[in-house]
C-alpha cells in the first residue's frame, strides 16, 4: 500500500473561520482615501418584501465589540449592536420593494439600494468597501468588492447587522397588515408555512412576483 506522507501545509479546511477587523479600512486610508464606508444588504432570497440595504462609517476609536457577519449573530446579539452602531457611526439605510426587485431584478435593485444608502451618508465617504462580486454602479468615490466582505471588514459586518435588523423589523410590522402569511415568523423566506399560505390566500402586494413558484411561464 502506498504510504501518504504528512503535507507540508496547513490544510484550507482546519483553518480558522474568517473574523472580521479593521485592515481593510486602514489600507484605504493609508493610500489616501477616507473616510471608508462599508455597505451590505439583507433579503435577497425571500419570496416576499424589500431588500434593505445600509452604509456605515465606523468611528475608529469606537468601534463596538462583537461585530461580524448578521448571520453568525443571534437576534438579541444583532439588536444590541444595532444600537451601539446607531449611536457610534454614521449609518444609512435604504430600499428596494417588490415592485422595482420585480422590475429590475434582485442583483440590480439590491445594488441600486446600496447606492442609495451610500448617497444618504450624512458624511460622503471617500471609499466604499462592497460585500460581494458587484460595486454598485454610480457611487461617487471609489470602491472595492470583498468576497465574504461581512467576515473580513467590521465597516461592511455593521451594515450587514443594520440591514439585517431592519428588514426584520419591518417584515414583522408587515404581519400586522398581512396576518394571513406569518411574516413576523419567517420575514418573507420560503418556509413550509409561508408557501402553505400562499397556497391559501394568494399572493398580497410584499410578494415578489418575478420569484419562483410565484413567476407564471
Amino acid at each position: 500500500m502506498l504510504k501518504r506522507t504528512p503535507p507540508d501545509s496547513p490544510s484550507l479546511f482546519d483553518a480558522p473561520p474568517l473574523a472580521p477587523d479593521f485592515s481593510l479600512e486602514l489600507a484605504a486610508r493609508a493610500a489616501g482615501h477616507w473616510p471608508v464606508a462599508g455597505t451590505d444588504e439583507a433579503g435577497r432570497g425571500p419570496l416576499a418584501g424589500p431588500v434593505v440595504a445600509a452604509a456605515v462609517i465606523l468611528d475608529p476609536g469606537n468601534i463596538p465589540d462583537g461585530l461580524n457577519d448578521s448571520k453568525q449573530l443571534t437576534a438579541r446579539q444583532r439588536e444590541r449592536l444595532f444600537e451601539e452602531i446607531i449611536s457610534s457611526a454614521h449609518v444609512s439605510i435604504a430600499s428596494s420593494g417588490p415592485a422595482l426587485i420585480d422590475q429590475r431584478n434582485i442583483l440590480r435593485a439590491s445594488l441600486d439600494a446600496m447606492r442609495r444608502a451610500v448617497a444618504g451618508l450624512c458624511t460622503a465617504p471617500a471609499y466604499v468597501l462592497t460585500d460581494g462580486r458587484d460595486i454598485p454602479p454610480g457611487l461617487a468615490c471609489g470602491a472595492k468588492a470583498v468576497i465574504q466582505g461581512d467576515a473580513r471588514s467590521v465597516s461592511i459586518a455593521a451594515a450587514s447587522i443594520i440591514a439585517k435588523v431592519t428588514r426584520d423589523r419591518m417584515m414583522t410590522r408587515a404581519h400586522l397588515v398581512y396576518p394571513a402569511y406569518g411574516f413576523d415568523s419567517h420575514a418573507g423566506y420560503a418556509t413550509a408555512q409561508h408557501r402553505t399560505a400562499i397556497d391559501t390566500a394568494g399572493p398580497c402586494d410584499l410578494h415578489r412576483m418575478s420569484f419562483r413558484p410565484l413567476r407564471k411561464d
